[in-house]
């Protein structure tokens, strides 16, 4: 039984990428990811909830993939190079998850912006970006603890999916950013 959930859920993840491949993700319906993935499509909401909750999933599956590359990969992404060079290493690393995923990336964010906050408590934050800051953060702090890590991080990261940012990914600037971001970083350590 949980070998056929297992393959169910990686079925509808791969099935969903691939229409999101061709669609942006607001023209991609539960309909079209069970039918793509030999799926009903109540098991498409029982194991997401809604369209948004799949779209969260396949976006934390990519990160998750990228995050095992921080934990175990080669250096420089990976553990065993400095600082410096693993910033650099998972800044390009977050621009090419980024600039593969921008629609999701967009659609995502809006959900997030949308969520209610909460009256005492700070803003909901995306899990991935959570992720993606406390090892951004890390770093600088490792790097140089003089630094306000935790702020620098939100500025190195928070730009990611803007509104302009992402029209320079559709125009197939990822190298640029890519550039500008380690460029941006590089200059933050030197202080």
């Amino acid at each position: 039984m949980r070998q056929d959930a297992a393959r169910n859920r990686r079925a509808i993840l791969l099935a969903t990428e691939e229409l999101l491949s061709k669609h942006r993700p607001d023209e991609v319906t539960i309909e079209q990811v069970a039918a793509a993935a030999g799926v009903g499509k109540g098991t498409v909401f029982h194991r997401f909830g809604n369209r948004m909750g799949l779209m969260l999933a396949l976006m934390q599956a990519r990160a998750f993939d990228l995050g095992e590359s921080v934990r175990t990969g080669e250096p420089p992404l990976g553990p065993g190079a400095p600082p410096r060079e693993r910033l650099l290493a998972f800044l390009a690393a977050v621009v090419e998850v980024v600039g593969r995923n921008k629609g999701l990336m967009a659609a995502l964010g809006a959900e997030v912006a949308s969520m209610p906050k909460p009256h005492d408590g700070p803003a909901r934050e995306h899990p991935v970006y959570q992720s993606w800051h406390s090892h951004v953060t890390a770093l600088l702090r490792e790097a140089n603890p003089s630094l306000d890590a935790e702020l620098l991080a939100d500025l190195l990261l928070a730009g990611l999916h803007s509104d302009p940012i992402l029209r320079l990914l559709e125009r197939g600037e990822t190298p640029r950013l890519t550039k500008a971001l380690q460029t941006l970083a590089a200059s933050v350590l030197r202080t």
